[in-house]
């Protein structure tokens, strides 16, 4: 028996949170990406553009995208977090980047979900008052929403329920992200009732 009410066996090693589903699959992740390369590709290839990766959720999602681009880029990362340990989005926290210059420079924005777009909006608006000619945002995940987000993005890997949700980057209280596949808390969060 799991000694941990919150925890249950999941396949391979990994344990998850009692009560969380698949949302998507590494199969479906694997086309998601070969997809927005293609998508990404055919839009900035011969800009030369800057890719700025937001740490640290969208580090898997850049890591798995960046060898698909086929053209010349730049790297560079900026680190800022709303959640901490909570499951709702708290101040912003700037806490470091961007380092290269971006002025006259087309940026291409990744992050691992678009949520309420609060982060992307605010880190978008830095890009351009450095002097971006063009910020384009690559969201892993968008989360359906009742609302619209603050900010659209420009490239969409996979839709998500509007729930908390977890792998492939995306955490919870600061585990799981490297989870290659995405899964969903139920409402209640970790150890609440699974949904029928």
């Amino acid at each position: 028996m799991n000694p941990d009410p919150f925890l249950e066996p999941a396949s391979g090693l990994q344990t998850l949170p009692r009560g969380a589903r698949l949302v998507a699959s590494g199969l479906d992740i694997e086309r998601a990406l070969a997809r927005l390369a293609a998508e990404i590709a055919a839009d900035l290839a011969g800009t030369r553009p800057v890719v700025v990766t937001i740490m640290n959720g969208g580090l898997v999602f850049a890591g798995r995208l960046l060898t698909q681009l086929p053209f010349p880029l730049e790297c560079d990362y900026i680190h800022v977090r709303r959640y901490g340990r909570s499951t709702h989005g708290g101040e912003l926290e700037w806490i470091a980047g961007p380092h290269v210059d971006v002025r006259d420079r087309v940026v291409l924005l990744l992050d691992d979900i678009l949520d309420e777009g609060r982060t992307l909006a605010v880190v978008k608006q830095a890009l351009e008052a450095r002097g971006a000619r063009a910020v384009r945002i690559a969201a892993f995940a968008l989360k359906q929403r009742p609302e619209p987000p603050a900010v659209a993005a420009d490239y969409v890997g996979i839709a998500v329920p509007d729930l908390f949700v977890f792998g492939f980057g995306m955490d919870v209280d600061g585990e799981f992200r490297n989870l290659p596949a995405v899964y969903a808390l139920p409402p209640e969060g970790p150890g609440g009732a699974v949904e029928a």
